[in-house]
Protein backbone atom coordinates (compact mmCIF):
# COMPACT_ATOMS: atom_id res chain seq x y z
CA UNK A 1 0.00 0.00 0.00
CA UNK A 2 1.13 3.66 -1.38
CA UNK A 3 2.17 6.09 1.39
CA UNK A 4 -0.92 8.41 -0.62
CA UNK A 5 -3.37 5.71 0.16
CA UNK A 6 -2.00 4.71 3.99
CA UNK A 7 -2.96 8.53 4.89
CA UNK A 8 -6.06 8.18 3.10
CA UNK A 9 -6.89 5.01 4.98
CA UNK A 10 -6.01 6.64 8.42
CA UNK A 11 -7.97 10.07 7.50
CA UNK A 12 -11.41 8.28 6.86
CA UNK A 13 -11.09 5.68 9.44
CA UNK A 14 -10.38 8.96 12.17
CA UNK A 15 -13.41 11.02 10.49
CA UNK A 16 -15.94 7.96 10.98
CA UNK A 17 -14.76 7.80 14.69
CA UNK A 18 -15.29 11.26 15.05
CA UNK A 19 -19.20 11.21 13.05
CA UNK A 20 -21.18 10.66 16.67
CA UNK A 21 -19.35 13.48 18.61
CA UNK A 22 -19.58 15.73 15.43
CA UNK A 23 -23.49 14.42 15.23
CA UNK A 24 -24.22 15.75 19.14
CA UNK A 25 -22.29 19.24 18.45
CA UNK A 26 -24.71 20.18 15.26
CA UNK A 27 -27.55 19.56 16.96
CA UNK A 28 -26.60 21.29 20.28
CA UNK A 29 -25.43 24.11 17.97
CA UNK A 30 -28.71 24.10 15.86
CA UNK A 31 -30.80 24.40 19.21
CA UNK A 32 -28.33 27.46 20.25
CA UNK A 33 -28.43 29.22 16.77
CA UNK A 34 -31.45 28.29 15.00
CA UNK A 35 -34.70 29.70 16.95
CA UNK A 36 -37.01 28.12 14.50
CA UNK A 37 -35.51 24.14 15.04
CA UNK A 38 -36.31 24.46 18.86
CA UNK A 39 -40.04 25.90 18.44
CA UNK A 40 -40.58 22.76 15.63
CA UNK A 41 -42.74 20.03 16.90
CA UNK A 42 -40.77 16.88 18.36
CA UNK A 43 -41.61 15.17 14.77
CA UNK A 44 -40.00 18.12 12.63
CA UNK A 45 -36.94 18.21 14.81
CA UNK A 46 -36.02 14.67 14.62
CA UNK A 47 -36.63 14.63 11.15
CA UNK A 48 -34.28 18.19 10.74
CA UNK A 49 -31.74 16.10 12.96
CA UNK A 50 -31.34 12.92 10.64
CA UNK A 51 -30.95 15.21 7.56
CA UNK A 52 -28.06 16.58 9.78
CA UNK A 53 -26.81 13.60 10.46
CA UNK A 54 -26.76 11.95 6.95
CA UNK A 55 -24.99 14.90 5.83
CA UNK A 56 -22.05 14.30 8.12
CA UNK A 57 -22.34 11.02 7.45
CA UNK A 58 -22.61 11.32 3.16
CA UNK A 59 -19.78 14.33 3.59
CA UNK A 60 -17.28 11.36 5.22
CA UNK A 61 -18.14 9.44 2.23
CA UNK A 62 -17.41 12.33 -0.32
CA UNK A 63 -14.03 11.88 1.44
CA UNK A 64 -13.77 7.96 0.62
CA UNK A 65 -15.41 8.44 -3.07
CA UNK A 66 -15.05 12.31 -4.51
CA UNK A 67 -16.19 11.45 -7.94
CA UNK A 68 -19.74 10.05 -6.61
CA UNK A 69 -20.27 13.86 -4.50
CA UNK A 70 -23.43 14.77 -6.72
CA UNK A 71 -24.85 11.79 -6.16
CA UNK A 72 -24.51 11.87 -2.22
CA UNK A 73 -25.26 15.38 -2.16
CA UNK A 74 -28.84 14.66 -3.29
CA UNK A 75 -29.17 11.42 -1.16
CA UNK A 76 -28.66 13.64 1.84
CA UNK A 77 -32.33 14.76 1.36
CA UNK A 78 -34.08 11.80 0.67
CA UNK A 79 -33.88 10.86 4.43
CA UNK A 80 -36.21 12.68 5.33
CA UNK A 81 -40.25 13.05 4.24
CA UNK A 82 -41.64 14.81 1.63
CA UNK A 83 -43.33 16.97 3.50
CA UNK A 84 -40.33 18.13 5.50
CA UNK A 85 -40.29 20.25 2.24
CA UNK A 86 -43.37 22.30 3.31
CA UNK A 87 -42.26 22.68 6.60
CA UNK A 88 -38.80 24.03 6.33
CA UNK A 89 -37.39 26.90 3.92
CA UNK A 90 -34.59 27.10 1.64
CA UNK A 91 -33.15 29.61 3.90
CA UNK A 92 -33.51 27.46 6.66
CA UNK A 93 -31.91 24.44 5.22
CA UNK A 94 -28.89 26.50 3.94
CA UNK A 95 -28.71 27.82 7.67
CA UNK A 96 -28.57 24.36 8.37
CA UNK A 97 -25.79 23.42 6.28
CA UNK A 98 -23.72 26.31 7.45
CA UNK A 99 -23.78 25.24 11.10
CA UNK A 100 -23.19 21.75 9.80
CA UNK A 101 -20.27 23.03 7.92
CA UNK A 102 -18.99 25.03 10.91
CA UNK A 103 -18.51 22.11 12.95
CA UNK A 104 -17.19 20.17 10.81
CA UNK A 105 -14.66 23.03 9.90
CA UNK A 106 -13.67 23.78 13.86
CA UNK A 107 -12.61 19.80 14.27
CA UNK A 108 -10.64 19.53 11.15
CA UNK A 109 -8.84 22.53 11.12
CA UNK A 110 -5.95 20.84 12.46
CA UNK A 111 -6.32 18.10 10.08
CA UNK A 112 -4.55 17.90 6.51
CA UNK A 113 -4.97 20.38 3.88
CA UNK A 114 -7.03 17.75 1.90
CA UNK A 115 -9.75 17.37 4.63
CA UNK A 116 -10.11 21.27 4.69
CA UNK A 117 -10.12 21.58 1.43
CA UNK A 118 -12.77 18.72 0.81
CA UNK A 119 -15.00 20.62 3.80
CA UNK A 120 -15.17 23.43 1.23
CA UNK A 121 -15.88 21.62 -2.03
CA UNK A 122 -18.41 19.73 -0.45
CA UNK A 123 -20.05 22.24 1.22
CA UNK A 124 -20.81 23.80 -2.15
CA UNK A 125 -22.01 20.62 -3.57
CA UNK A 126 -24.50 20.07 -0.88
CA UNK A 127 -25.75 23.84 -1.27
CA UNK A 128 -26.21 23.06 -5.18
CA UNK A 129 -28.06 20.00 -3.86
CA UNK A 130 -30.71 21.37 -1.74
CA UNK A 131 -31.17 23.95 -3.67
CA UNK A 132 -32.00 21.37 -6.89
CA UNK A 133 -34.27 19.46 -4.36
CA UNK A 134 -36.38 22.98 -3.41
CA UNK A 135 -36.35 24.36 -6.98
CA UNK A 136 -37.72 20.93 -8.27
CA UNK A 137 -40.53 21.07 -5.50
CA UNK A 138 -41.78 24.98 -6.37
CA UNK A 139 -42.23 23.50 -10.36
CA UNK A 140 -44.15 20.77 -9.31
CA UNK A 141 -45.92 22.80 -6.65
CA UNK A 142 -46.10 26.06 -9.53
CA UNK A 143 -47.60 22.74 -12.19
CA UNK A 144 -50.03 21.46 -9.64
CA UNK A 145 -51.12 25.19 -9.34
CA UNK A 146 -51.67 25.74 -12.51
CA UNK A 147 -53.63 22.77 -12.99
CA UNK A 148 -55.96 23.75 -9.90
CA UNK A 149 -56.52 27.13 -11.45
CA UNK A 150 -57.91 25.84 -14.37
CA UNK A 151 -59.78 23.58 -12.59
CA UNK A 152 -61.32 26.14 -10.39
CA UNK A 153 -61.75 28.33 -13.58
CA UNK A 154 -63.58 25.77 -15.55
CA UNK A 155 -66.08 25.26 -12.56
CA UNK A 156 -66.51 28.92 -12.31
CA UNK A 157 -67.56 28.61 -16.39
CA UNK A 158 -69.96 26.19 -15.91
CA UNK A 159 -71.10 26.97 -13.03
CA UNK A 160 -71.02 23.21 -11.46
CA UNK A 161 -68.62 24.43 -8.60
CA UNK A 162 -69.64 22.59 -5.09
CA UNK A 163 -68.97 24.04 -1.45
CA UNK A 164 -65.32 23.63 -1.97
CA UNK A 165 -64.59 26.41 -4.45
CA UNK A 166 -63.56 28.74 -1.51
CA UNK A 167 -60.93 26.65 0.00
CA UNK A 168 -59.61 25.59 -3.53
CA UNK A 169 -59.48 28.89 -4.19
CA UNK A 170 -57.90 29.96 -0.99
CA UNK A 171 -55.31 27.21 -1.74
CA UNK A 172 -54.24 29.16 -4.87
CA UNK A 173 -53.49 32.29 -2.51
CA UNK A 174 -56.80 34.23 -3.30
CA UNK A 175 -57.25 36.27 -0.73
CA UNK A 176 -60.52 38.48 -2.13
CA UNK A 177 -63.37 38.51 0.17
CA UNK A 178 -65.55 41.81 -1.69
CA UNK A 179 -66.83 41.34 -5.34
CA UNK A 180 -66.14 39.52 -8.16
CA UNK A 181 -66.42 40.32 -11.57
CA UNK A 182 -65.20 37.79 -15.16
CA UNK A 183 -63.31 39.29 -18.02
CA UNK A 184 -63.60 37.10 -21.40
CA UNK A 185 -60.92 38.11 -24.23
CA UNK A 186 -59.04 36.28 -26.66
CA UNK A 187 -55.73 34.57 -25.70
CA UNK A 188 -52.08 36.71 -27.18
CA UNK A 189 -49.77 35.24 -29.15
CA UNK A 190 -47.64 35.58 -25.47
CA UNK A 191 -49.13 35.30 -22.28
CA UNK A 192 -48.11 37.54 -19.66
CA UNK A 193 -49.23 35.69 -16.51
CA UNK A 194 -47.13 37.64 -13.94
CA UNK A 195 -47.78 41.09 -15.71
CA UNK A 196 -51.45 40.61 -15.30
CA UNK A 197 -51.02 39.74 -11.85
CA UNK A 198 -49.29 42.48 -10.83
CA UNK A 199 -51.54 44.88 -12.29
CA UNK A 200 -54.54 42.97 -10.48
CA UNK A 201 -52.46 43.51 -6.92
CA UNK A 202 -51.28 47.26 -7.80
CA UNK A 203 -55.40 47.73 -7.60
CA UNK A 204 -55.87 45.71 -4.79
CA UNK A 205 -57.36 43.03 -6.31
CA UNK A 206 -57.17 38.72 -6.86
CA UNK A 207 -56.77 37.29 -10.05
CA UNK A 208 -57.63 34.04 -11.83
CA UNK A 209 -56.37 33.00 -14.80
CA UNK A 210 -57.72 30.67 -17.28
CA UNK A 211 -56.97 29.87 -20.99
CA UNK A 212 -59.26 27.67 -23.00
CA UNK A 213 -57.61 27.91 -26.71
CA UNK A 214 -58.03 31.10 -28.25
CA UNK A 215 -60.06 32.73 -25.41
CA UNK A 216 -58.68 34.08 -22.04
CA UNK A 217 -60.20 34.40 -18.76
CA UNK A 218 -59.63 36.22 -15.55
CA UNK A 219 -61.60 36.31 -12.60
CA UNK A 220 -61.22 39.70 -11.01
CA UNK A 221 -61.88 39.83 -7.29
CA UNK A 222 -61.77 42.77 -4.82
CA UNK A 223 -59.42 42.08 -1.81
CA UNK A 224 -62.34 43.41 0.59
CA UNK A 225 -65.88 44.17 -0.15
CA UNK A 226 -66.36 47.76 -1.62
CA UNK A 227 -68.73 48.90 1.76
CA UNK A 228 -65.59 47.60 3.99
CA UNK A 229 -63.23 50.10 2.03
CA UNK A 230 -62.10 53.61 3.55
CA UNK A 231 -61.78 54.72 0.20
CA UNK A 232 -63.65 54.57 -3.17
CA UNK A 233 -62.34 51.52 -4.75
CA UNK A 234 -61.48 51.22 -7.90
CA UNK A 235 -64.34 50.10 -10.68
CA UNK A 236 -63.93 46.51 -12.26
CA UNK A 237 -64.31 48.61 -15.75
CA UNK A 238 -60.81 50.55 -14.76
CA UNK A 239 -59.33 47.66 -13.99
CA UNK A 240 -60.13 45.46 -16.83
CA UNK A 241 -58.99 48.61 -19.10
CA UNK A 242 -55.44 48.17 -17.04
CA UNK A 243 -55.92 44.67 -17.98
CA UNK A 244 -56.96 45.19 -21.38
CA UNK A 245 -52.80 45.10 -22.96
CA UNK A 246 -52.80 41.62 -21.71
CA UNK A 247 -54.93 39.96 -24.22
CA UNK A 248 -54.98 39.65 -27.91
CA UNK A 249 -56.28 41.95 -30.60
CA UNK A 250 -60.41 41.33 -30.55
CA UNK A 251 -62.99 40.77 -28.60
CA UNK A 252 -63.59 42.12 -24.92
CA UNK A 253 -66.10 41.95 -22.54
CA UNK A 254 -66.47 42.49 -18.62
CA UNK A 255 -69.03 40.55 -17.05
CA UNK A 256 -71.67 41.82 -14.25
CA UNK A 257 -70.03 42.72 -10.72
CA UNK A 258 -71.62 40.07 -8.53
CA UNK A 259 -71.06 39.70 -4.57
CA UNK A 260 -68.58 37.02 -4.23
CA UNK A 261 -66.14 34.00 -5.95
CA UNK A 262 -68.85 31.80 -5.12
CA UNK A 263 -71.45 33.51 -7.45
CA UNK A 264 -69.01 34.90 -10.17
CA UNK A 265 -70.68 31.97 -12.34
CA UNK A 266 -73.83 34.38 -13.23
CA UNK A 267 -71.24 37.25 -14.26
CA UNK A 268 -69.09 34.79 -16.21
CA UNK A 269 -72.29 33.28 -18.20
CA UNK A 270 -73.28 36.55 -18.70
CA UNK A 271 -69.40 37.18 -20.34
CA UNK A 272 -69.37 34.46 -22.33
CA UNK A 273 -72.28 34.56 -24.06
CA UNK A 274 -71.41 38.63 -24.46
CA UNK A 275 -68.46 37.71 -25.82
CA UNK A 276 -70.14 35.14 -28.32
CA UNK A 277 -71.95 38.14 -29.90
CA UNK A 278 -70.40 41.24 -29.81
CA UNK A 279 -69.54 40.99 -33.16
CA UNK A 280 -73.06 42.55 -33.73
CA UNK A 281 -72.54 45.88 -31.67
CA UNK A 282 -71.84 48.50 -33.52
CA UNK A 283 -69.30 50.05 -30.92
CA UNK A 284 -66.03 49.07 -30.88
CA UNK A 285 -65.45 49.56 -26.65
CA UNK A 286 -62.79 47.55 -25.47
CA UNK A 287 -63.87 46.09 -23.20
CA UNK A 288 -67.59 46.28 -23.64
CA UNK A 289 -69.64 45.86 -20.32
CA UNK A 290 -71.85 42.11 -20.58
CA UNK A 291 -75.16 44.16 -19.69
CA UNK A 292 -74.62 46.86 -22.88
CA UNK A 293 -75.44 44.05 -24.84
CA UNK A 294 -78.34 42.89 -23.29
CA UNK A 295 -80.63 43.54 -26.48
CA UNK A 296 -77.96 41.28 -28.95
CA UNK A 297 -77.90 38.19 -26.12
CA UNK A 298 -81.12 38.38 -25.72
CA UNK A 299 -81.82 38.27 -29.29
CA UNK A 300 -78.96 35.29 -29.50
CA UNK A 301 -80.64 32.98 -26.49
CA UNK A 302 -79.60 34.17 -23.91
CA UNK A 303 -82.14 33.49 -20.92
CA UNK A 304 -80.23 35.18 -18.24
CA UNK A 305 -80.15 38.80 -20.69
CA UNK A 306 -83.88 38.21 -20.77
CA UNK A 307 -84.44 37.61 -17.86
CA UNK A 308 -82.80 41.02 -16.63
CA UNK A 309 -84.37 42.98 -19.40
CA UNK A 310 -88.24 42.12 -17.67
CA UNK A 311 -86.32 42.92 -13.90
CA UNK A 312 -84.70 46.09 -15.26
CA UNK A 313 -86.87 46.87 -18.16
CA UNK A 314 -90.38 45.22 -18.39
CA UNK A 315 -91.17 45.14 -14.90
CA UNK A 316 -90.30 49.10 -14.17
CA UNK A 317 -92.23 50.02 -16.87
CA UNK A 318 -95.31 47.76 -16.27
CA UNK A 319 -95.68 49.35 -12.39
CA UNK A 320 -96.54 52.31 -14.76
CA UNK A 321 -99.64 53.67 -16.77
CA UNK A 322 -100.25 50.96 -19.55
CA UNK A 323 -99.76 53.57 -22.09
CA UNK A 324 -95.98 53.62 -21.61
CA UNK A 325 -95.84 49.98 -21.39
CA UNK A 326 -97.16 49.65 -24.71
Amino acid sequence: MSEASSDKTRTLAWLKSITGDLSTTVLKRMEEQLPWFSQMPPGRRSAVGLVAQSGITAQVAWFENPEAAPWIAKDVFDTAPRELLRSVSLQQTLQLIRVVVDVFEERTKAATPMIREGVLRYSRDIAFAAADVYARAAEQRGLWDARLEALVVDSILTGEHDTELPSRVAALGWHGHGEVSVLVGTTPPVLEVDSLRRTARHNRADLLVGVQGNRLVLVIGRAKPAADLEEEPVSFLEIAKQLEPGFGEGRLVLGPEVPNVVTASRSARAALAGFSIVGAYRRAERPVLADDLLPERALAGDPLARQVLVQRVYRPLADHQSDLLN
